[in-house]
């Protein structure tokens, strides 16, 4: 028989709990919780359903993953839900228009990328694994109807997505109404007392509190985490919209991309993408804000952390070393790609354009009269500067720069 787990007092789980969250519903119902969790040493079920409805995971995926992870490192169950059922209804959430379906291949290849990805933030151990296909798929049509009677309509359609779309008079499908209550009755299946989703997912959280109500369970808590805002400052962090960092993507070019967000918006990232405490963060906002510490170096030790967490230590401190050389001390990356050029003597004009660095002839002078075209470490203004390119000199390459991220190793052919 397992012995009872031994929780950490409810203020300190709370204000672990409670750190980046947009809303509790209710705070007071999660503290209840907490108090029987603790005197009965029974766990809490914390449930995240997510729809595999493509294979990579970016950084704001795991917004609501590090919440469950806070969860899960504070001794309660994490239920990692794949959506293998809904995924082919789709969510209507924040959706103008209806959802292309996925079929049930894509729906499987999605999701066993996604725990690949999942798990490099969850413990697999300690995480239940489940797939909401397993009960939906079997449900009957008496069921289905039984379950649909729990709710009214009227109320389905006081969701701001919906009514927003019926005062345009752009067409509702049936099957995203059954959504959220599928969603909700996952809730019912799970018996989950905390359930967490982004701010845009909080009416299907209400409605598995209400759901639960119905089949006689206590309502389940909903946590609602902050949308990340992407690289460009603006707008929800999208793979469509290329304002994204990629889970996966190689240590260098995640550090490149997190550099390049802006010193405000490097707060949020910090409250939502790391376990620093806040008190630690506010610190560091402190020392930013008195010059005691640079913005570009608190920015690093935040690409840093993020990347440790995904691709290891060493692979953070490389990148870290790389962005340093290249950015801070002007210096070549290690690996650059090397472009080759028949022998003769070329304007660097020609060079830009031949190599296609720059798309056309007046493209090229404008990059070199703004000093942003390097020739060996030399920044270029003279738009007639002629390179004589010869197989048998000391030289044998020349470094071609353009910009801050463009490399090239030019060498005669």
């Amino acid at each position: 028989m397992t012995a009872p787990h031994k929780f950490r007092s409810v203020e300190e789980q709370l204000a672990a709990l409670r750190k980046g969250a947009a809303e509790i519903i209710r705070e007071e119902e999660l503290r209840a919780k907490l108090e029987r969790s603790r005197a009965s040493g029974k766990p809490l079920r914390i449930k995240l359903g997510v729809d595999p409805t493509a294979p990579d995971l970016h950084l704001g995926h795991t917004v609501v993953l590090r919440k469950l992870k806070h969860f899960q490192d504070e001794g309660h169950t994490a239920i990692f839900l794949i959506g293998g059922f809904t995924a082919l209804v789709g969510d209507p959430s924040g959706q103008s228009e209806t959802r292309p379906p996925l079929t049930p291949q894509q729906v499987q290849a999605n999701a066993k990328t996604y725990l690949d990805q999942v798990f490099k933030l969850l413990d697999p151990e300690k995480t239940e694994v489940r797939n909401n296909a397993d009960w939906l798929d079997p449900l009957t049509n008496q069921e289905i109807v039984r379950l649909c009677a729990k709710y009214r309509v009227a109320r389905l359609l006081e969701r701001e997505d919906f009514r927003s779309r019926l005062q345009k008079q752009e067409p509702i499908a049936v099957h995203e109404l059954l959504y959220p209550l599928y969603q909700a009755y996952d809730s019912v299946v799970l018996k989950a007392d905390v359930e967490l989703g982004a701010t845009e997912q909080k009416f299907n959280l209400l409605m598995g509190r209400d759901i639960q109500r119905e089949y006689g369970q206590e309502s389940q808590v909903a946590l609602t985490m902050p949308i990340l805002v992407g690289t460009d400052g603006q707008r929800k962090m999208s793979k469509s919209l290329g304002n994204y960092v990629g889970i996966t993507e190689s240590p260098t070019e995640m550090f490149g991309k997190l550099m390049s967000i802006s010193d405000e918006l490097m707060w949020s990232y910090y409250d939502l993408l790391t376990d620093f405490a806040p008190p630690v963060i506010v610190r560091i906002k402190e020392e930013v804000r008195t010059g005691v510490l640079h913005p570009m170096d608190a920015k690093m030790q935040l690409a840093h952390y993020i990347i440790a967490g995904f691709h290891g230590e060493d692979a953070a401190r490389k990148a870290s070393d790389e962005f340093r050389r290249v950015f801070r001390e002007r210096q070549a990356p290690s690996d650059i790609p090397e472009a080759k050029l028949p022998e003769g003597d070329y304007t660097l004009l020609k060079i830009l354009t031949q190599l296609k660095v720059a798309e056309s002839r007046s493209e090229a002078e404008r990059l070199i009269k703004q000093g942003a075209v390097e020739w060996n470490q030399t920044i270029v203004r003279n738009v007639n500067l002629t390179v004589q390119i010869r197989k048998l000199t000391p030289q044998g390459a020349w470094t071609l720069r353009v910009g801050k991220k463009k490399f090239l190793r030019v060498v005669a052919e």
